[in-house]
């Protein structure tokens, strides 16, 4: 398991996870606002975007963000070379 650095993440990447939190925590409220009476079908269609949009974010945000060691050290060779 790659071993997070967080000394090392920059403000950037701290602002972009914060928002995405925001973000995904403003759709499930939105999502379960919904009165709790019988689940319609537009409500499960809801449910899967949910999801699909949690888990394709997630993965994004994590593949852009460098918080592991390595991978700052790989954009400051990157940002060194500009």
């Amino acid at each position: 398991m790659k071993k997070l650095n967080l000394k090392g993440v920059s403000m950037q990447t701290w602002v972009r996870t914060g928002v995405l939190i925001l973000a995904l925590i403003n759709q499930a409220l939105v999502m379960f606002g919904i009165s709790k009476a019988e689940i319609e079908l537009e409500q499960w269609a809801e449910y899967a975007s949910y999801i699909f949009t949690a888990v394709t974010a997630i993965w994004s945000w994590w593949k852009n963000n460098s918080f592991t060691a390595k991978a700052q050290k790989a954009d400051a060779m990157i940002n060194s070379q500009r």
